[in-house]
């Protein structure tokens, strides 16, 4: 089922009943979920087949499972609480839990998952970070770096995000984030991990899947027109990247649990 006010194109995850927020947590073994008291039980219909579709396909465009989406438990998701005031969606590394509002717009499920995964990552990443560390802001920082091909792989998401084609300068999609934060007189927009997760948003829109409720407005929206999102050949380039780290991220995933799998049945 799908609420016709958002676009999707994709497969069908759903049965003919619709998914509900148990559902939710029970295929993706997310740590908790929890909703907030005003959030009224149709507004909790109208939401809950739509996040389900969104996670969905946000695990087939990374080609992982279940396990990667909830960071293997370990990541909350609330809806309609717990999270900042004026703010629609909100990723809290002090809890690691994603947060929506219940008027949140389309579009912010995969800025805010990259947010949870950026975080989540970066003790595996690196040495030494301390526990509310993005991996993006360590890497940027010159962290010491564990060494292992999938983190290799990570580091040139990273370095293909932020720096020009020679890794020697920031590029124009870092400029114009400082640029725009000098304007508004903010610390926002630059942020290694601000980047990183617009970064991630226009791989995820730029997938054969196409889900507005799990991103949008990479392309036509006021930040895209001034260059807040990647554009162009370094845009390619960022897809390029993602999907080899994702695909193999995921492929890895997919043998550890199928090797855990095997080891309680044995």
């Amino acid at each position: 089922m799908l609420n016709k006010e958002f676009y999707r194109r994709g497969p069908n995850h759903q049965s003919t009943q619709a998914a509900d927020f148990l559902a939710i947590r029970k295929r993706f073994q997310f740590r908790s979920v929890e909703i907030g008291k005003w959030v009224k039980e149709a507004e909790k219909q109208k939401a809950a087949p739509l996040f389900y579709d969104a996670l969905c396909d946000l695990m087939i465009i990374l080609g992982g499972n279940e396990n990667l989406i909830s960071l293997r438990g370990t990541l909350a998701l609330q809806y309609g609480c717990g999270g900042q005031r004026g703010v629609s969606a909100h990723y809290d590394p002090q809890t690691r839990s994603f947060a929506l509002a219940k008027n949140a717009g389309p579009g912010s499920i995969a800025h805010e998952w990259f947010h949870a995964f950026d975080h989540y990552i970066s003790a595996k990443a690196f040495e030494d970070v301390s526990r509310h560390q993005f991996a993006s802001k360590a890497w940027l920082d010159n962290a010491d770096e564990v060494e292992h091909p999938l983190n290799q792989m990570l580091m040139n998401c990273y370095q293909t995000i932020i720096l020009n084609e020679a890794s020697d300068e920031p590029n124009e999609y870092f400029e114009k984030a400082v640029l725009t934060d000098s304007a508004l007189d903010t610390d926002y927009y630059s942020r290694p991990e601000e980047l990183c997760a617009r970064a991630f948003e226009a791989f995820v829109q730029d997938a054969n899947i196409k889900n507005n409720f799990l991103v949008k407005g990479t392309k036509a929206s006021d930040e895209a027109k001034i260059g807040l999102y990647p554009q162009g050949r370094h845009r390619q380039r960022i897809n390029q990247a993602f999907q080899q780290y994702f695909s193999a991220l995921g492929a890895s995933l997919k043998r550890l649990d199928a090797k855990q799998g095997l080891d309680r049945a044995e």
